[in-house]
């Protein structure tokens, strides 16, 4: 089925975090650290301090658990489009759970701070409603998306308006 140029989207960004490592970086991170614990734990349980050895262990389990914390968090995301029907935003949780927005494109102003610092957010504002976007961005990667987005916004605006049937 052939979609129609009035619902082809204007503008579509999937914004999500950065995983910290692969798979595979995972696995040998974890390897190497392992193998730290136990060579360090190791003159310890020779000496007769073999209670440090516990330390050593569960040192690699607070980095494991860190990790999947991380990894976790980093299934979230984002869908920013601009479409015939509006600005549409879903987010989708670590957890599943999802929620949309609705702006009205000829009224939603996109707010960032240029240049951006840290604690810049793009934000989404309309008839007193706003929503943050993308908080987990760099700075470079939110001000790319306001500029982006702004651009977008502004040929939509452009355009004649649909006429109701």
């Amino acid at each position: 089925m052939a979609v129609a140029e009035a619902d082809r989207p204007s503008f579509e960004a999937v914004l999500y975090p950065n995983p910290p490592l692969s798979r595979l970086g995972f696995l040998l991170f974890m390897s190497v650290f392992a193998a730290a614990s136990i060579c360090a734990a190791i003159p310890f349980t020779l000496m007769g301090a073999w209670p440090v050895s516990g330390f050593f262990g569960l040192d690699l389990l607070l980095v494991y658990i860190a990790f999947r914390v991380v990894r976790r968090a980093a299934r979230r995301r984002e869908l920013v489009r601009l479409d015939a029907q509006g600005l549409h935003v879903y987010r989708i949780d670590p957890d599943g759970r999802s929620r949309c927005w609705r702006f009205e494109p000829y009224w939603v102003r996109v707010e960032m701070d240029e240049p951006p610092h840290p604690g810049s957010l793009v934000t989404l504002a309309s008839h007193g409603r706003r929503l943050r976007i993308g908080a987990f961005l760099t700075p470079e990667e939110r001000l790319d998306l306001a500029r982006a987005l702004r651009e977008a916004l502004n040929r939509y605006r452009r355009l004649p308006a649909p006429c109701a049937p």
